[in-house]
């Protein structure tokens, strides 16, 4: 068996998949947004304000990709004396496939706690040309028993930077494992839910902190949509990762300087290499034994970024 590429050796892209602008709660226009980030080396933005469909594609040019989606919620309303700071939310990110159809946002019904109908309305999005993200879990106030039962979502967010910024509770690796464990063969996305209330520069700014890294033939929105949809893309707070391979049983990684590569599996064992103190870890090579079921490199650089891998389930390209 030869070289399998886990992550296509494509372009890569740089992409913020959760933005808020002027059509919702965000304090900066579409225009804006698109000027700030290409500064920063980003060449797509998915604009998803809330209940609001955008896509502004006059945005779209050579160099950049605008991204047709929304933000949907479905709360959990009661008598609450300290209003919504207690309350329960589903939050989900629509990424239209085919916007040319020309689409309006639809939104969910109110029916917190019906996970059959909330799966309907998902497979009835999906249907209609949406890739389905699930948001913030730990900012959602969710735990286990509120997304084991979820399912038709194509991703979830493992970090958020907004939500970093909020309460230290941006960076979602349990929920992750638990999903996957639980049947969910979804991916995970790394996205900066940034409104602009802090201006560029300002510590707590929500911009440039989570991305996603594609890898496409082109950029294009058919290409862009397909890398999603197949899951070739991997997701960072900073470190990148430039490899990730199998030849034979065993598992190549190369990345940028970092202290740890974690590789993640079904169950409590994972493989590790960690350098020794001042060092770093450009690649690592492990053999995979076929009882991982399936695998997500994890790494951590020094000032405590992670870059994630999707999972890999070994039963699709190894036994």
């Amino acid at each position: 068996m030869g070289k399998q590429h886990l992550l296509k050796p494509y372009p890569s892209y740089k992409a913020n998949l959760h933005c808020h602008s002027t059509f919702s709660d965000g304090r900066l226009t579409p225009e804006d947004l698109k000027t700030a980030y290409m500064a920063e080396g980003y060449s797509i933005l998915a604009y998803t304000d809330h209940r609001h469909y955008g896509w502004y594609k006059d945005l779209t040019d050579e160099n950049f990709l605008a991204l047709a989606a929304y933000e949907v919620d479905m709360n959990e309303w009661a008598d609450r004396p300290n209003g919504f700071d207690r309350v329960k939310t589903y939050h989900l990110n629509l990424y239209d496939t085919k916007p040319e159809t020309g689409k309006t946002a639809i939104l969910p019904e109110r029916r917190y706690g019906d996970i059959h109908y909330l799966n309907q309305y998902i497979e009835s999005m999906r249907q209609a040309g949406y890739l389905v993200c699930y948001n913030h879990p730990y900012w959602s106030l969710q735990n286990y028993d509120d997304y084991k039962d979820l399912r038709g979502c194509f991703a979830m967010e493992i970090y958020n930077h907004g939500c970093e910024h909020d309460g230290l509770y941006g960076y979602n690796p349990q929920s992750y494992d638990e999903m996957l464990r639980t049947g969910n063969r979804l991916f995970c996305v790394a996205t900066d839910d940034n409104h602009n209330v802090k201006p560029f520069g300002d510590p707590l700014c929500d911009s440039f902190g989570g991305f996603v890294m594609i890898q496409a033939q082109e950029l294009s929105y058919d290409a862009v949509m397909h890398a999603l949809e197949a899951g070739d893309f991997y997701s960072s707070m900073g470190p990148e990762i430039y490899e990730i391979s199998v030849e034979g049983h065993t598992l190549v990684i190369d990345c940028s300087p970092v202290e740890k590569v974690f590789v993640q599996t079904q169950g409590r064992f994972c493989h590790k290499a960690v350098a020794m103190p001042g060092e770093t870890i450009t690649h690592a090579e492990f053999e995979l034994t076929g009882k991982e079921g399936y695998i997500r490199v994890d790494l951590r650089d020094s000032r405590g970024l992670h870059a994630n891998s999707n999972a890999y389930f070994l039963d699709d390209f190894l036994f």
